[in-house]
């Protein structure tokens, strides 16, 4: 199974998310998360650190990121691995080769002519938040 990460960024309130645009297929223009493919001989985490950086110019000093759940897709041999994290002080952010975007949480995520994925993008969010503000599972929201 190919193996790719998705990386939710929050900025430090946790009221935006960062987005990229996407500037090829899949989803050509349309708002995503940042992430990539998982390199042969490196680890998840690694990978995750890695694209994200690629990415977007954040690094380790400014985010902790956390594994928080897999997505995997049989039919099409995908395992996804949904990372967050939350800026630790603003940064300058540095655009690889889709543009960058800070978007408000709001029932705008569920624009699937805007938003990449189908309805995932809020679903997604919304579990981290729920995570975040009970710090337990999904059996307390």
């Amino acid at each position: 199974m190919r193996k790719l990460n998705l990386i939710v960024v929050f900025s430090k309130d946790l009221n935006k998310v960062l987005f990229c645009i996407r500037a090829k297929e899949p989803y050509k223009g349309m708002y995503n998360f940042v992430g990539g493919k998982v390199e042969e001989g490196e680890t998840n985490d690694e990978a995750a650190y890695r694209e994200l950086f690629e990415e977007t110019g954040i690094s380790k000093k400014d985010i902790e990121l956390d594994h928080f759940m897999d997505l995997n897709y049989f039919k099409y041999g995908n395992n996804l691995q949904v990372y967050y994290g939350i800026l630790k002080h603003d940064v300058t952010l540095v655009e690889e080769k889709n543009k960058l975007e800070w978007v408000t949480i709001n029932n705008e995520l569920l624009n699937i002519k805007k938003f990449a994925g189908n309805y995932n993008i809020p679903h997604i969010i919304t579990q981290i938040k729920v995570y975040l503000k009970n710090g337990v599972g999904i059996d307390k929201y």
